[in-house]
C-alpha cells in the first residue's frame, strides 16, 4: 500500500505531458531551489486502489516519469475536463493539501464582501437579473449599466447599456444597436435565457484617449503565508471597445508610466493605493471563506474621481509570461502549508 509523501509537491493538470504546461518547469525549478521534491501528473495517472501516482519528475533537463507516492500539496491548477476528472479531484482532496479553492460567482464574491461591511464601499451597486423587464427601473435610477453573466466569461457577452430619451443604446464589443423598450426586454430575454447575468451602474474608467482600462492587481501568498503582490499592470482597451479585458482584445501596460501618462502629479498617489489595497483586500477577503486562497487576480476601476471600485475578483489569475514570478511565491507557500499541517 502506498503512502502519502510527507515533504513532496504535485502540480495537477489535465494535459497528459509536462512539456505541454508552460509552468510546470518553472515549478520544477523553483521546487530545485526550495530543495524540495516535485512532480507532474494528470487525472488519469492516480491510482487510489495503490495510493500511487504515475507523475512526471523533471532530472538533468528532461522528464522523467516514475510511479510515486502521494504528494504531501497538490497545486489544483487546471479544471477538471469530465465527470471522471472531478471524481478523481474530490477523491483525491481527501488525501492532501490543495492550495486553490473556488470564489464562487460574481454575485456571491459580491453578497459576501457586501455583508462583510469592511470593503463594501468599494463595491459597485449590484442586482441578479432575473427577467429582463427589471432593467428597466434600474435604469430610470442609473443612466447608464452594464450588464454581465454571473459566471466569468472573459468579458464575452458583456453588454452596456444607455437610456437616450425613449430608446435604449446596448454596446456588446463593437456592435452598437438601438431599441426601443419593448425591443430591449426581447433582446435582453434572448441574451440572459442560457445563463444567468447580473445588472450594475457603469463605471467610466477611461484614458485621456477615451480608451477604458482597469487594473490587475496579481496577489499570492509567500512562504510565511503572507500576502504579496507579484505584479500590478494596467489593462487597456484595444479600440473604441468599453471592455479592457486582455482576451476581449485589450492588452497589458507597464503600472508607471501609464500612471504618469494618465494621472500625472497624482501618480504616486494612485500607485500608492493600488498597493496598499492590493495587501489589505486579500487579507479580509480570505476571512470570508472556510478554505484560504493562495493567489487571487482583483480587477479594479478607479474613475474620474479617482475612487477605486471592485470589477471582480478572479481564484485562478492568469500568469502568461511571468510563471517563474508565480512559482517562486508559490513553491515556498506549499513548503508553508506542509509545515502548519506537520505542525
Amino acid at each position: 500500500m502506498g503512502v502519502i509523501s510527507l515533504e513532496s509537491i504535485g502540480l495537477l493538470h489535465h494535459r497528459k505531458h509536462p512539456a505541454d504546461v508552460k509552468k510546470a518547469y518553472p515549478f520544477a525549478a523553483a521546487a530545485k531551489m526550495e530543495d524540495i521534491p516535485f512532480f507532474y501528473f494528470s487525472f488519469n495517472s492516480v491510482d487510489f486502489e495503490n495510493m500511487k501516482i504515475k507523475g512526471w519528475r523533471y532530472e538533468e533537463g528532461k522528464w522523467i516519469q516514475e510511479q510515486m507516492d502521494f504528494p504531501a500539496v497538490v497545486i489544483n491548477s487546471g479544471n477538471p475536463k469530465n465527470e471522471a476528472h472531478s471524481k478523481v479531484l474530490k477523491q483525491l482532496k481527501k488525501h492532501t493539501i490543495f492550495t486553490s479553492y473556488p470564489v464562487g460567482n460574481k454575485m456571491k464574491v459580491y453578497n459576501k464582501i457586501k455583508r462583510a461591511s469592511a470593503f463594501a464601499s468599494y463595491l459597485i451597486p449590484s442586482k441578479t437579473l432575473h427577467q429582463a423587464e427589471d432593467a428597466i427601473p434600474f435604469l430610470e435610477e442609473h443612466a447608464n449599466a452594464v450588464i454581465k453573466p454571473l459566471s466569468g466569461n472573459h468579458g464575452k457577452k458583456v453588454m452596456f447599456i444607455e437610456r437616450i430619451e425613449i430608446h435604449y443604446k446596448i454596446t456588446e464589443g463593437n456592435q452598437v444597436s438601438y431599441f426601443t423598450e419593448k425591443e430591449m426586454i426581447k433582446f435582453i430575454s434572448h441574451q440572459i435565457h442560457e445563463q444567468k447575468f447580473m445588472i450594475q451602474p457603469f463605471i467610466e474608467c477611461k484614458t485621456k484617449n477615451g480608451l477604458a482600462f482597469d487594473f490587475r492587481l496579481h496577489v499570492q501568498k509567500n512562504g510565511e503565508g503572507m500576502w504579496e503582490k507579484t505584479l500590478i499592470y494596467p489593462r487597456i482597451s484595444g479600440s473604441s471597445k468599453l471592455i479592457s479585458n486582455i482576451s476581449s482584445g485589450g492588452y497589458r501596460g507597464e503600472l508607471d508610466p501609464f500612471l504618469k501618462d494618465e494621472f500625472g502629479d497624482q501618480s504616486n498617489q494612485i500607485k500608492e493605493m493600488l498597493e496598499n489595497f492590493a495587501i489589505r483586500f486579500p487579507s479580509h477577503f480570505d476571512t470570508l471563506y472556510e478554505h484560504s486562497f493562495d493567489e487571487l487576480g482583483i480587477d479594479v476601476g478607479i474613475d474620474s474621481e479617482n475612487n477605486l471600485w471592485i470589477f471582480e475578483v478572479n481564484w485562478r489569475p492568469g500568469s502568461k509570461n511571468r510563471e517563474f514570478d508565480v512559482a517562486r511565491r508559490l513553491i515556498p507557500y506549499c513548503k508553508f502549508l506542509i509545515n502548519q499541517k506537520n505542525k
